[in-house]
């Protein structure tokens, strides 16, 4: 509930110029998600999606299921007013990742927002269990966290700095990385912020689909409750 409580009180008193992480178009998340060449009707889910343009974007790319998992209800509420009425399919799902067990099959997770707030090794494992759970055999993974030159605290908060080595650690052996991409995102206000992204397919058995080994191969170009107003 504490999370909860901080993370709404952060959307309810900042703008979103005020907010370190903001993204008017959210490149490298967008290049990645893009590369797995889903189909308009495969299922993406945006963990911590806050009150982020990504899902905005998929939709005008004609991506058609999205759920939107965040624990804070403000972000949920502000990103939904925004997407109206585009944003009618769209599913919002209040849910803190370390504390709720989802189990809504999905073809992408993708996150930029929540994995390196994991700074105890028990959430990051109840984090990753719901990251198993949904993500179908032959899923992809868009996985973001702040680089080893990113900051140490965001948003009054301790975080947890990965290289992109890290990540695949974290991540286990049931995930195969296909590719790796570092970012310097800038503040709205000013300013920098080193992030590392990696994109991972979780593996069918012991060998991968044949999507995921073509892409395997490929060089990227640089560059649970339902949300709902009435329960809030």
């Amino acid at each position: 509930m504490q999370r909860r409580t901080h993370w709404d009180r952060i959307y309810r008193t900042r703008l979103p110029g005020e907010r370190s992480w903001t993204q008017r178009r959210p490149a490298s998340s967008l290049a990645l998600i893009h590369a797995a060449r889903l189909a308009p009707d495969a299922q993406i889910l945006d963990a911590g999606a806050g009150a982020s343009h990504l899902a905005d974007h998929l939709l005008k790319a004609g991506m058609r299921r999205l759920t939107l998992v965040d624990i804070s209800a403000a972000a949920l509420r502000e990103v939904k007013k925004r997407l109206e009425p585009s944003g009618a399919g769209v599913q919002f799902l209040r849910a803190d990742l370390t504390d709720c067990r989802l189990d809504q099959k999905v073809d992408l997770w993708h996150d930029r927002a929540v994995f390196h707030f994991l700074t105890r090794a028990a959430d990051r494992k109840r984090y990753l269990g719901n990251l198993r759970r949904c993500l179908r055999p032959g899923g992809f993974l868009v996985l973001a966290a702040f680089a080893p030159t990113g900051p140490e605290r965001c948003s009054g908060l301790p975080v947890r700095r990965y290289s992109t080595a890290g990540l695949t650690r974290e991540l286990g052996p049931g995930f195969r990385v296909l590719r790796r991409l570092s970012e310097q995102h800038r503040k709205p206000f000013g300013g920098t912020q080193d992030f590392v992204y990696i994109m991972a397919v979780k593996k069918v058995g012991v060998r991968l689909s044949r999507r995921a080994r073509r892409m395997s191969g490929e060089r990227l170009q640089p560059q649970l409750e339902p949300f709902s107003e009435h329960a809030l």
